[in-house]
């Protein structure tokens, strides 16, 4: 084979080597994602996010699953506690008369342990009826004790401790560093004093959210919220159940950025730049401005144009080489379940393609000079 026949052999292989090898990426361009956006029997609909169009967005679909419930009042000042069913007295009753019935003989005193409150909150000592202490300070029930006692024996002194039933305690499930039952030793106790005395919220959790079990009604809101103002720390009651959670809400991030992963939410609005800024931002060398999109499915067909294909699947697409496309992806909300991809840009493929071609070329030459 001569030099001339030799040099076509190389440039024809080259050629195939090219137009067959494969190209490594490591994200779709945008112009691949929405590959048949204009069919009639496209599976999605193709949305380009524009700030005229930003107001459409929340009504369409089924409204969003409100995360918000009712939530109790809040404001109010702590007080004394009070006595409630459940909870357990321990009297010592002094009495200094020589025969006293309630000290016995030779005993300045008597110890009555574990008087329990009835639900209709009542106890029963003995040689008294039964005396309503509920809804009584300790320092009440101790004197209406005392004043039941002297029509035994006038000089009954009585002193009296409280240990707090379920009734007046509150159970921290998690969510804090220290979860376990807590007494209110203080009536009207705030929220954000319970989680004080519990150690404070874990630092592990993205964007906390309190949930407040009472009977059969549950109330959820962010802790953000709570911490906003006074008007919105509410004052527990015997029996609540208190969880402290992350926001269970997350987006996958795919592409060309910094960050390939399901990503949580970190605050109660998430809008599509601040989620790429979550992904690491884009990769400069690799990622198109113009090409930020995010995937979304709803739960029931929508319409993005008037007399347009009603479709359960939308690609938002967004091009961050102006200011106003970046206020329109900062204004633009994510949703649960959202697909955000930042696509590659067209000229690194064929970049790569080039880099290829050189490298292969550079093999031809060097077995032309075999």
């Amino acid at each position: 084979m001569d030099k001339l026949s030799r040099r076509a052999f190389l440039m024809t292989g080259t050629a195939f080597a090219v137009s067959g090898c494969e190209v490594a990426r490591g994200a779709p361009s945008r112009r691949e994602v929405i590959r048949g956006a204009d069919d009639e029997d496209a599976g999605f609909l193709l949305e380009i996010v524009t700030r005229d169009r930003l107001s459409f967005y929340p009504h369409w679909g089924s409204p969003t699953r409100e995360r918000r419930t009712g939530w109790p009042s809040g404001g109010a000042v702590p007080t004394d506690q009070r006595i409630a069913p459940g909870d357990t007295l321990d009297l010592r009753i002094w009495d200094a008369e020589e025969t006293s019935l309630l000290s016995g003989r030779n005993a300045p005193f008597a110890d009555v342990a574990n008087v329990v409150v009835t639900a209709s909150g009542h106890v029963t000592l003995p040689y008294i009826d039964r005396v309503h202490v509920g809804g009584l300070t300790p320092d009440a029930a101790r004197a209406t004790l005392q004043e039941e006692l002297t029509a035994i024996s006038a000089s009954a002194q009585v002193q009296l401790d409280v240990s707090r039933g379920r009734r007046n305690s509150v159970e921290m499930v998690g969510g804090v560093r220290n979860p376990g039952t807590f007494s209110l030793d203080e009536r009207n106790m705030p929220l954000t004093s319970l989680i004080a005395a519990a150690g404070g919220v874990d630092g592990s959790l993205s964007n906390p959210q309190v949930q407040i079990t009472r009977g059969s009604s549950v109330f959820r809101r962010p802790l953000d919220f709570v911490l906003d103002r006074p008007a919105h720390d509410p004052a527990l009651q015997g029996g609540d159940r208190i969880l402290i959670s992350s926001d269970t809400r997350s987006f996958k991030a795919l592409g060309a950025a910094g960050r390939e992963d399901v990503i949580t939410f970190d605050g109660e609005k998430v809008s599509a730049l601040h989620g790429l800024s979550l992904m690491g931002g884009l990769t400069d060398t690799r990622a198109d401005p113009k090409g930020l999109l995010v995937l979304r499915k709803y739960d029931k067909p929508v319409q993005t144009q008037p007399e347009g294909p009603f479709r359960d699947r939308v690609v938002f697409s967004f091009d961050l080489t102006s200011a106003e496309g970046m206020f329109d992806a900062d204004e633009f909300l994510l949703q649960d379940g959202d697909i955000v991809v930042a696509t590659q840009a067209f000229i690194t493929t064929v970049q790569r393609i080039f880099g290829v071609f050189r490298d292969t070329v550079g093999t031809g030459r060097t077995l032309q000079s075999l």
